[in-house]
């Protein structure tokens, strides 16, 4: 037996009674032909990507459930007959889940093959500059050998510092400010 999942889109005018007595006829055709049902889900009325009938909404509907061929054969006639169904679609799972279940086993293999990260006490990380110039090499820094040596700019005015009296007098006084700004021109 395999598994499949049955997606089908009722009348979204349908009465609920109607919708749940589809659903149980489906159930008990898949009962009956030796299956058995895993889920079944009302997703509710929602939007159709396209209009089908004339219709924008629809009632979804999901099935999954495990049978044989004939089974599946039978519910997609019962759809294509019944006025009440607009769209049906009818997937076969099986061949995914074993698709994943190989999947998980070939990870498992791979997780086995790495070696388990040891604990290993934190290493200092060392500079990416050495602390000392290597003897006889460049100097970080220096120009380079042979290069033209650009000369400091020369200023027109010497730059003074202000005493750190008169700062803290101007921080402490504002009205001071200006006078101990008058004498030191």
């Amino acid at each position: 037996m395999r598994i499949y999942e049955e997606l089908f889109i009722i009348r979204p005018d349908a009465p609920e009674e109607e919708i749940d007595a589809y659903i149980e006829q489906i159930k008990e055709l898949i009962v009956k032909s030796g299956g058995t049902v895993e889920k079944a889900d009302k997703w509710g009325v929602r939007k159709l990507a396209y209009r089908v009938d004339k219709r924008t909404e629809g009632f979804y509907v999901l099935v999954q459930f495990t049978a044989e061929a004939a089974a599946v054969k039978e519910v997609e006639r019962r759809m294509r007959v019944t006025d009440m169904v607009i769209k049906w679609i009818t997937v076969r799972i099986d061949e995914k889940l074993k698709k994943l279940e190989k999947r998980t086993k070939q990870r498992e293999k791979r997780a086995k093959r790495r070696p388990a990260p040891s604990e290993r006490s934190p290493v200092p990380a060392s500079p990416v500059f050495p602390s000392a110039p290597a003897p006889g090499g460049p100097t970080p820094g220096a120009p380079a050998p042979g290069a033209p040596v650009a000369a400091a700019p020369v200023l027109a005015e010497p730059v003074t510092a202000a005493p750190a009296e008169v700062v803290v007098e101007a921080a402490a006084a504002p009205e001071a400010a200006p006078a101990a700004a008058e004498t030191q021109e």
